[in-house]
């Protein structure tokens, strides 16, 4: 079956205006937070905090996979050898298997580690060959079973030596991601932990992201960005400077169905034309029906937020499903992080706060707000 994500990247790429938007569903969360990567169980009780476990977060993939409403589910490598290459879970699906590439430093949360507060290093355990084939070499002739596709992170911290170890390693992952056939989708996060003070942060980032880019052609470009929503100024600088780059938004924390919609909303308006979205749908009281609102709102076919959350909140009822907030307190936009740690925690700290701090300081704080987003 042809793959709607594909279909769309053509004619996004031969009319940035056509009206398509790309949905993903991040169900990669393993690669970073371990235990609690498949959130909290529906069945915990007040004080306990018992979370999905892996089976029972990968039945939510493939419910989701089945809905067909969303165009890439994006994995870990080691769940895509269960539901691609074991299950085959995409065949005759229009919803296309990608993996989590690579696992900088910044997104190493377990519970009582010091990483996110340094700042990010690059770093891969996931190979190209086992998500394709499921093999340490795959022969040209199996790179078809498997995934395709891989989401490739990079996170910049205003250091000249960091920085530039963090292009070398993507460069290297480019060169064999070419040689194989496999294409990839760039993450850009919010620094972690700058080293150096940064005063117009969504300007550095498309600035980095438009340097780096510049010098790679042909196959080794990413087929799309995913890139925290920096506000209406930088995405519409993004999106209009070069039109063949399609530029997509990542979801960041949780919060209220109210920030999930109406940040969808905001960014389609203002260039985007793809957004991956993990905790907040990871989150949702019924991720299908999450998914489903989210899919109208990128198509245009809601097209104001407050009504996409009564929306919601009434198709819950008439399941039968609770809601964890009120209708008006689902209603209220909060601010939250765009990101997995470090600089991205400082949307939720006083400006300049963050970087004051001190290394144990930035753990402390990126611990506490981990737990406020996953609820425990």
């Amino acid at each position: 079956m042809a793959k709607t994500l594909d279909i769309k990247l053509a004619r996004i790429l031969a009319d940035p205006d056509c009206g398509d938007f790309i949905l993903a569903d991040a169900k990669d969360a393993d690669m970073a937070y371990g235990l609690a990567a498949p959130g909290l169980s529906p069945e915990a009780h007040a004080g306990e905090a018992r979370f999905r476990t892996l089976d029972e977060y990968r039945e939510l993939i493939r419910t989701n996979v089945r809905q067909a409403l969303v165009d890439i589910m994006l994995m870990s490598a080691s769940t895509n050898e269960v539901l691609t290459l074991r299950e085959r879970l995409f065949d005759g699906s229009p919803v296309t298997p990608a993996i989590r590439a690579n696992d900088t430093t910044d997104i190493w949360l377990a519970e009582g580690g010091a990483y996110a507060g340094q700042p990010a290093r690059p770093f891969r355990t996931a190979t190209i060959d086992h998500a394709m084939c499921g093999r340490v070499d795959c022969p040209p002739g199996e790179r078809g079973r498997g995934a395709d596709l891989g989401l490739y992170s990079v996170t910049f911290n205003n250091d000249l030596g960091r920085d530039r170890e963090t292009l070398e390693a993507y460069g290297r992952f480019r060169a064999e991601a070419e040689a194989k056939g496999f294409r990839h989708f760039l993450e850009v996060f919010e620094p972690n932990a700058p080293v150096n003070p940064i005063p117009d942060l969504p300007r550095y980032l498309i600035d980095m992201i438009v340097r780096t880019l510049a010098g790679v052609a042909g196959g080794g470009r990413p087929v799309f960005l995913k890139i925290p929503y920096l506000g209406p100024e930088a995405m519409e600088r993004l999106a209009g400077y070069d039109r063949s780059l399609i530029v997509g938004i990542l979801g960041g924390s949780a919060g209220t169905s109210f920030d999930a919609f109406s940040q969808l909303r905001e960014a389609r308006r203002r260039g985007a034309r793809a957004a991956l979205y993990g905790r907040m749908i990871n989150q949702a009281e019924h991720q299908p029906t999450f998914i489903q609102h989210l899919r109208w709102l990128a198509d245009g076919e809601l097209d104001d937020a407050a009504e996409a959350v009564r929306s919601y909140h009434a198709a819950l009822a008439k399941r039968g499903v609770a809601s964890r907030r009120s209708l008006e307190e689902d209603l209220k936009a909060t601010r939250r992080s765009l990101g997995y740690g470090g600089q991205a925690a400082a949307a939720g700290a006083p400006s300049g706060e963050f970087e004051k701090m001190s290394p144990q300081e930035k753990v402390e704080y990126n611990l506490a707000r981990w737990r406020r987003v996953l609820g425990f």
